[in-house]
């Protein structure tokens, strides 16, 4: 019994003994043979070059400079005599860079895991770097490699369209290996919305290095995926006049141009900011001057602003109305001024206090009758309206190829209960009716809403024409709509701008084509019903005035071309912002837009 202990201790003791030899003779020398190899080769990712961004006509609004970046060696002491000469050779050539700062930033780099150069300046442009160059590569320590930077030509001219790029963030680099290697990343704008296009992919180069990690030779090579070019349908032409008529009669708001195929020609926040700032990092003095600025330039007000649509509504309201079959448009509604409703008998003033007599629907449309709408709607009912107005893109988000935009509201029953917990009134119904109360919209559905009007087909709005080599091909929807009625409306857009009494005549009537559209006032602050005499906008503080909506499209007998304005605290839409459209038809009509064979371009 004894012995048979013994054999198998001795057993048991060789088959260990023989598995360790085993394990350390053999299967290590994979993992220090691997070891090895991973000491004497190394992988360098090559960055891809960004794509650039170009107008319709290839007139460049992003583009890269071309300059240097300036590394250092690792595994220096950050105290080192060399280290600090070398440092202090860059800033003899630089001298806006700080000496501590560029070793403090070298010292949180430093690892001894890490073998490559460490960054220490990301950019240096071509005509700052020649004289530097043959001085600062006589040291084996510093590595100089070509670099590109974003800018971007045409300024605050496009930049809520364009967007910016700026640094990544530990964030932005966990998301995604070619940002981290990049080190920056699209931050608004199609500059965010392609972001994964325009940076293309990364390659890289395998080479063997030396026991001192110099390069031997090349043991292979993949080229990058880059330049990645995205052309847009906007013309910066166009974008430059808008942000001068804007700029010249000291005015904030938005100007949208639209292709009724939904091709975005133009599109305007104003006032804007030089995107510039933030590539290489803002300044705290100039991100205080933007966040602190009551025009909020740096809100893109195209998709994100919010604001009341006042009587540019009152088409949809009209179609909606029509749709809904709980009232006749056939019939005239009576106005004397205001309609009272409720136990109350609380009082709902039309904009004129006068009245304007029998009102039938194109009537109502030129001359903004709101007692018209307020009656419709509350034989309609605000369910039924939210339902329509929705599917004719209002208090939706349009699709446009821009981050961030919001949805707005086209309030119902349901949408306040879920909001506030409180029931709906039937005067919240009249408000709503001409545009007031909860309903908010972004200045591009009105766009949309308008170029439906015109064509029956509601487009999703598009900036981007061409991405790398696809052609980016229009996209609509058709909702039900009364075609009978539709062209009741139209000839009220019609009287807007040519009839005697239309509310944008004065600058819509002389134009070399004939265009159709409608006038808003959307109230910022309340009015009571109940008051008698209301002050006149211009006897308001600035930011109490109501915003001036106008919103149109052209020619009236073969739509193209939409043209939406708001005028941030602009008073009335006739006087503020028809003029800025007329300006845009006008030089639409200079440049040959609405000539057949331009026009067969956007078909």
């Amino acid at each position: 019994m004894r012995f048979t202990i013994i054999i198998t201790i001795f057993v048991l003791f060789w088959i260990v003994l023989i598995s360790r030899i085993y394990q350390v003779s053999i299967k290590s020398n994979y993992y220090y043979e691997n070891l090895a190899k991973n000491r004497c080769e190394r992988k360098y990712f090559i960055k891809p070059v960004r794509g650039e961004i170009l107008d319709r006509k290839d007139r460049l609004l992003a583009v890269n400079k071309i300059g240097f970046s300036i590394k250092i060696e690792p595994h220096l002491k950050s105290t080192s005599r060399e280290l600090i000469q070398t440092i202090e050779s860059i800033v003899k050539e630089f001298p806006e860079y700080n000496s501590t700062k560029i070793i403090k930033h070298y010292k949180s780099k430093n690892s001894a895991y890490n073998h490559k150069f460490i960054p220490i300046i990301d950019f240096i442009s071509y005509e700052d770097m020649i004289g530097a160059y043959p001085k600062l590569t006589i040291n084996k320590l510093i590595k100089i490699e070509s670099e590109t930077k974003r800018y971007y030509p045409a300024g605050s001219m496009a930049t809520h369209i364009v967007g910016y790029v700026a640094r990544s963030n530990d964030k932005d680099n966990e998301k995604d290996p070619v940002v981290d290697k990049v080190g920056v990343v699209g931050r608004t704008g199609l500059e965010r919305q392609y972001n994964d296009i325009l940076q293309g992919k990364l390659g890289y180069r395998m080479v063997k290095v030396s026991a001192t990690n110099e390069e031997v030779s090349e043991l292979e090579k993949k080229e990058p995926i880059e330049d990645q070019n995205l052309v847009l349908n906007v013309d910066l032409e166009l974008q430059k006049l808008v942000n001068r008529l804007f700029r010249d009669k000291n005015q904030s708001g938005v100007a949208v141009v639209m292709h009724v195929n939904g091709d975005i020609l133009s599109a305007v926040s104003y006032p804007s900011y030089d995107p510039n700032l933030f590539v290489g990092g803002i300044s705290g003095k100039d991100w205080k001057a933007l966040i602190d600025d009551f025009n909020h330039p740096f809100t893109n007000k195209i998709v994100y602003g919010l604001y009341p649509p006042g009587s540019t509504i009152k088409m949809g309201m009209a179609l909606a109305f029509a749709q809904s079959g709980k009232a006749s448009l056939d019939a005239n509604e009576y106005c004397k001024g205001y309609i009272r409703i409720g136990r109350n008998k609380h009082k709902f003033r039309c904009w004129s206090k006068w009245g304007h007599g029998s009102v039938p629907l194109r009537k109502a449309i030129r001359e903004s009758c709101d007692v018209y709408f307020y009656n419709k709607s509350l034989q309609v009912g605000i369910d039924a309206m939210s339902k329509y107005l929705n599917s004719y893109g209002l208090g939706v988000k349009t699709g446009v190829d821009l981050p961030r935009e919001r949805a707005g509201v086209i309030p119902s029953k349901a949408w306040k209960m879920k909001r506030f917990k409180q029931s709906w009134y039937r005067g919240e119904t009249v408000i709503a009716s001409i545009g007031q109360g909860y309903d908010l919209i972004t200045p591009l559905q009105l766009a949309r809403i308008t170029a439906f009007l015109a064509t029956k087909k509601l487009p999703t709005p598009h900036l981007a024409h061409k991405i790398v080599d696809k052609i980016v091909m229009p996209e609509y929807k058709e909702p039900d709509v009364n075609e009978y009625y539709l062209n009741i409306i139209r000839r009220g857009m019609y009287d807007v701008c040519n009839a005697p009494r239309g509310t944008a005549r004065r600058a819509m009537s002389h134009l070399p084509i004939v265009a159709a559209g409608k006038t808003g006032t959307s109230q910022v602050v309340s009015i009571p019903q109940g008051e008698k005499r209301r002050m006149l906008e211009s006897q308001m503080e600035y930011y109490s005035r109501s915003h001036a909506w106008f919103t149109s499209y052209a020619p009236f007998e073969n739509p193209k071309f939409v043209v939406s304005v708001l005028v941030e605290h602009g008073g009335h839409g006739g006087s503020t912002s028809a003029p800025i459209a007329a300006e845009i038809y006008k030089w639409l009509y200079k440049k040959g837009y609405f000539k057949e064979e331009a026009l067969s371009k956007f078909e």
